[in-house]
């Protein structure tokens, strides 16, 4: 009897052909239709988005930095302009850790009101799954004993999936614009922390399709830390110089404690977006005040 040759692999379990230029497209259309499965999977029907640097650490840390620098400091006699600079950095994360420590309570007051809504589940805090903001806001859903999601995405360093994404809501992206899509896609509010080039892309990109009318559903949008943001970028002179109009900075809200955020945000959610049914189950299991 003739022997048949085996069968070749079915195309879309062909791990070279799936990895080549030519599927590159089957890789695109797989990073929107797999997280989207996962999120009708999990019920989560939307999300508050928090961005923000990946460098930004928490408190504790930059206090043991700084204080090694100052002991370093204090046994010599002819500091060198390293050390000098060390100094300077050390004293700088320490100012920035403040925002690390307003994410995490942030987030947990998020996550603490958004328990609250079972099924689907409302307004999960979602960060992009790496270090530093991002950790502090899957931290601060994680010490409220509830769920987060990461959006994280793979780079040659930096990111990594930080230990408090919820399991089953981590995602590794290769695309940077499939991941913006799930950023912005079930988010009905934002909330920017401090950052560097990829938080500012991200924050410019969010309000672009604002502005332009793309993004068509009401989504609050939150600049935690006026003082870094206004250095950062003069909205004013954007103005004085018909770069955008004076409405544009409607689009955005300064905020600088994780209360006033808070109240901010759950006010604009329950007037935007929750049913009166919704609305009275969440007053009916709330007894105390959630912040």
């Amino acid at each position: 009897m003739k022997r048949h040759d085996p069968k070749p692999p079915k195309a879309y379990k062909d791990l070279e052909f799936l990895n080549s230029p030519d599927a590159r497209v089957v890789r695109m259309i797989s990073e929107f239709l797999e997280p989207q499965w996962r999120f009708r999977k999990a019920r989560i029907k939307d999300t508050i988005v928090m961005f923000g640097s990946a460098r930004i650490r928490p408190r504790m840390e930059t206090l043991a930095k700084l204080r090694n620098v100052e002991a370093v400091l204090r046994r010599t006699t002819k500091p060198t302009k390293h050390l000098l600079t060390s100094l300077r950095d050390a004293e700088i994360q320490v100012e920035m850790s403040r925002y690390y420590e307003d994410a995490v309570e942030l987030s947990r007051l998020i996550t603490t009101w958004s328990k609250k809504f079972s099924s689907p589940r409302r307004f999960v805090v979602c960060s992009g799954g790496g270090p530093g903001i991002m950790e502090a806001a899957n931290k601060g859903a994680a010490i409220a004993k509830g769920e987060s999601i990461g959006l994280n995405i793979s780079l040659p360093f930096e990111q990594y999936a930080n230990d408090y994404v919820t399991k089953d809501l981590n995602f590794e992206f290769h695309y940077f614009f499939m991941r913006k899509f799930w950023f912005v896609y079930l988010a009905k509010s934002l909330v920017v922390f401090p950052g560097g080039f990829g938080t500012l892309d991200e924050f410019m990109e969010v309000l672009t399709l604002i502005q332009t009318k793309k993004v068509k559903k009401p989504v609050a949008v939150v600049l935690y830390g006026a003082e870094y943001w206004k250095k950062v970028i003069d909205f004013d002179e954007l103005v004085l110089h018909g770069m955008i109009s004076r409405d544009d900075l409607e689009l955005f809200h300064f905020m600088e404690t994780p209360e006033e955020a808070f109240r901010y945000l759950k006010n604009f959610l329950t007037a935007t977006y929750l049913t009166k049914e919704e609305s009275a189950e969440h007053h009916g299991r709330s007894g105390t005040e959630d912040a």
